[in-house]
């Protein structure tokens, strides 16, 4: 058809109608409800009207806050430790270190009676054997003369094991 159908003023049958008087639609291609329309109007003109006032977009929505104890574990974990590996997620497979921390802790938690900071400290002790590295936030990294060197020769067995 033609025009815009944001027009506010005249229902489809007049714009219809009036092109049709002024010669842009030939009677040959009318459309086929025209006849009808013409021949039994509607006793009222359908009229849309825009509402004017716009829907209130300031409601609040009550959706309740969800946290699972997990959360509150992890909030700690990244509190204090820096992770320095990215999430890999391209494999279905890839578990993160903060993931591997929080399921660690649960284990424990559920095997022992230690307190909160305690079973926080063993978690990350364990996961060093292991071999994952936590690195803690706000302190400086290691040196290398301040290790054991026993401790460092069982460490390089373990990473060696592993990579077997």
């Amino acid at each position: 058809m033609a025009g815009s159908r944001l027009e506010r003023f005249g229902t489809v049958f007049t714009r219809v109608r009036d092109l049709m008087h002024s010669g842009v639609i030939r009677p040959q291609k009318k459309p086929i409800w025209y006849d009808v329309y013409s021949s039994f109007p509607p006793k009222e003109d359908p009229l849309y009207v825009k509402p004017h006032c716009r829907p209130c977009t300031k409601q609040l929505d009550t959706v309740l806050e969800i946290f699972y104890k997990e959360d509150e574990v992890r909030a700690r974990f990244y509190e204090q430790f820096m992770t320095h590996r990215p999430f890999d997620l391209s494999k279905s497979n890839f578990v993160s270190t903060s993931q591997r921390f929080v399921d660690k802790y649960t284990e424990l938690k559920s095997h022992s009676k230690l307190g909160d900071s305690a079973l926080f400290e063993e978690t990350g002790k364990i996961l060093l054997t292991e071999g994952i590295t936590l690195r803690r936030r706000g302190r400086p990294a290691v040196m290398a003369d301040s290790r054991d060197p026993v401790q460092e020769l069982k460490l390089t067995d373990m990473l060696a094991k592993q990579q077997l």
